[in-house]
């Protein structure tokens, strides 16, 4: 008890001097504060105007806050971390790496969101608290009416990501998470088409995000009392020593963990992946599959570095059973979909089981093989669903409609529309994994990992599993490309927004899969320093 106690004073003298770094927290405030702002111009600016004034104002935020982490790459000593806020966030290596791959997935799945067609209609309701099919809502359609409010929104949750992997406190990474969690919610009820499964999705989702939320909460509860601290730092400093409640150690870490696993969409806490996916607004479906995977699974991986990796024994089959069974969840759920938005979920699911690959053993390529991996896949799915967003189903005298979801309605368009359907391969031929790709090296990166850590049969098991999910991707490629075209489908025009987004991802893609080194060199340099 003597040295547990002159721990924690050690710990609170070693903190009490942490104060403010402006430059260091110079993006996330923007990006919050922008969001403030946005919410203003919402509420006092003209109905005309509004909309306009969103689309200038909101990429102006995120391009400042890139900008502001300039600054940021001079700091002495950032491998080792600098504490900031009393040791409530920490800013190191792995914060900056993560937060430009969080803005650039951001800048990206923007895009869309501010498209519109020749029609004046986006991806989003005109209003959302129009009840579905009533003459409200007709009456908005009429007018044209179109609220923004998911500018905001999306630069609230975008800040909130950017906080998560700089997050040193269980208070704060809750805080964090909820910022992340709770935008994405309501813009998921904001869908323009099938309301009601919009709304229904949302449901699931705030639902569900409750109960991952209280896992989280109760897990650091029971963290805090084995070590008398909220930091998370500091806990790992405890663990050595072996003091306090080892059960509270360890079922505080797995309720923690298990709060983590549902925000990357791990088996079995899933469930929720398909079904949100489908009902977003698709540029919130890219948003949300990119950027919410990537700021969870660098919390996850900084979470294992300094807490899981010192009782790897126990956490390791625990690891190894989830990797598994999210990549055969995702694998061959996927098989039978016939719903592009729900095979895309399916395959992110998979996705996840790959990376947890990495996770499982820890080796010296864990950061930038995991880093990699989200940046790419976050390019690739953005990209993708932006191509979702612009195939739509069509009247009897041809105008676009909702979009079209179902994979049968895809035939044809290598042929009526070749640019798009090339793009689109691109984006399969990566996620599948094929050479010359930027999914390649990041499978190519991941796997490493897991050889160098000892875990070759789950690398095994992980090729099998990529192997098998090729085939649904190249199922649609056969149908875009093969299949003579079917009537009732067309791309809609406009879209310039959007298609922006599909070509800088596809350059991305082919660019990263060909000539990777300089990024992959960058974030080797990125290591977690973990406790003595």
């Amino acid at each position: 008890m003597n040295l547990l106690n002159s721990l924690q004073a050690a710990q609170i003298t070693d903190v009490a001097e942490l104060g403010l770094n402006w430059w260091l927290l110079a993006p996330v405030l923007t990006l919050l504060g922008g969001a403030v702002l946005g919410l203003l111009i919402e509420a006092l600016c003209k109905a005309q105007s509004r909309y306009l004034l969103q689309c200038i104002w909101t990429p102006l935020v995120m391009g400042f806050s890139l900008l502001s982490l300039v600054p940021s790459m001079y700091v002495e000593n950032l491998q080792a971390g600098e504490l900031l806020v009393r040791g409530d966030l920490i800013f190191d290596g792995l914060t900056l790496a993560s937060q430009v791959i969080l803005l650039v997935i951001g800048l990206l799945a923007l895009l869309p969101m501010m498209d519109r067609t020749a029609l004046k209609q986006s991806a989003f309701v005109g209003q959302a608290s129009d009840t579905p099919g009533s003459y409200r809502e007709e009456l908005t359609e009429r007018k044209g009416y179109q609220r923004s409010e998911f500018f905001p929104l999306t630069l609230f949750s975008l800040g909130g990501m950017l906080l998560f992997p700089m997050a040193n406190s269980f208070i704060t990474l809750f805080i964090a998470l909820e910022i992340i969690s709770l935008p994405l919610y309501i813009m998921t009820a904001m869908s323009r088409y099938r309301r009601l499964l919009s709304q229904e999705a949302a449901l699931k989702y705030f639902i569900l995000g409750a109960f991952a939320s209280a896992f989280f909460l109760m897990g650091s509860t029971l963290l805090y009392g084995y070590s008398g601290t909220m930091i998370l730092s500091q806990v790992a400093q405890f663990i050595p020593y072996g003091l306090g409640s080892t059960t509270l150690l360890l079922v505080g870490a797995a309720m923690l963990l298990v709060g983590l696993l549902f925000k990357v969409g791990a088996a079995p806490f899933h469930a929720w992946t398909p079904d949100v996916y489908q009902g977003a607004p698709t540029p919130v479906t890219g948003f949300m599959a990119a950027g919410v995977k990537a700021a969870a699974f660098v919390v996850l991986l900084r979470f294992y570095s300094e807490v899981l990796v010192q009782n790897n024994g126990l956490f390791k089959p625990v690891l190894w059973t989830v990797a598994i069974l999210t990549m055969i969840v995702g694998t061959f759920l996927g098989l039978v979909q016939t719903n592009i938005k729900r095979m895309l979920a399916y395959s992110s699911i998979a996705h996840a089981g790959f990376i947890l690959i990495a996770l499982v053993p820890f080796s010296s390529m864990i950061n930038a093989a995991v880093l990699f991996y989200v940046l790419v896949y976050g390019v690739a799915t953005v990209g993708a669903f932006g191509i979702v967003s612009l195939v739509r189903r069509a009247s009897a005298d041809g105008k676009p409609l909702s979009e079209q979801h179902d994979i049968s309605g895809w035939a044809g368009l290598g042929k009526t529309n070749p640019v798009l359907a090339v793009c689109m391969m691109i984006f399969l031929l990566s996620f599948a994994g094929i050479p010359l790709t930027a999914g390649f090296m990041g499978k190519f990166l991941l796997f490493s990992a897991g050889v160098q850590g000892g875990n070759t049969v789950l690398v095994i098991a992980a090729v099998i599993s990529s192997a098998i999910t090729a085939f649904y991707y190249f199922r649609l490629a056969k149908i875009m490309f093969t299949d003579e075209p079917v009537e009732g489908t067309v791309v809609v025009k406009g879209g310039k927004l959007t298609m922006v987004t599909v070509i800088i991802a596809v350059i991305l893609v082919i660019l990263l899969g060909v000539y990777p080194d300089p990024v992959i060199g960058l974030l080797q340099q990125v290591f977690i320093v973990l406790p003595l």
